[in-house]
């Protein structure tokens, strides 16, 4: 499994994320999925093969853990210590924040001011 940083990772924040996940997406099912299969925990491991969409390589991201963290603002997101951040695959990272923003606007007030 090749781990090369991310270019920004200039902290080694992102290498520090992967070691603690071994590598492996850490969602648990906010995504959406049971995960089922894997004993409940996403099994898309970085650098490994896509299995569905045209195949390609996973690439795991560095993103906060907590699902209302994933709407912060980039910079406030880029301050998080590493403690704050999970191991994340682009599917389980996009649908968790999709889920969660639909969530958030549902218990906002429909108004301009």
């Amino acid at each position: 499994m090749s781990r090369v940083p991310p270019l920004g990772d200039t902290e080694g924040l992102w290498q520090a994320v992967m070691a603690a996940a071994a590598g492996r997406c850490q969602c648990r099912g906010t995504c959406g999925k049971s995960h089922a299969k894997n004993g409940g925990r996403c099994d898309r491991v970085h650098d490994g093969h896509k299995q569905h969409h045209g195949g390609g390589r996973v690439h795991l991201l560095a993103a906060p853990a907590d699902p209302a963290g994933l709407l912060l603002p980039p910079h406030r997101i880029a301050a998080l210590p590493k403690q704050a951040l999970a191991a994340w695959c682009e599917r389980c990272h996009d649908a968790t924040r999709k889920k969660h923003q639909t969530t958030v606007a549902a218990d906002e007030p429909d108004a301009l001011f």
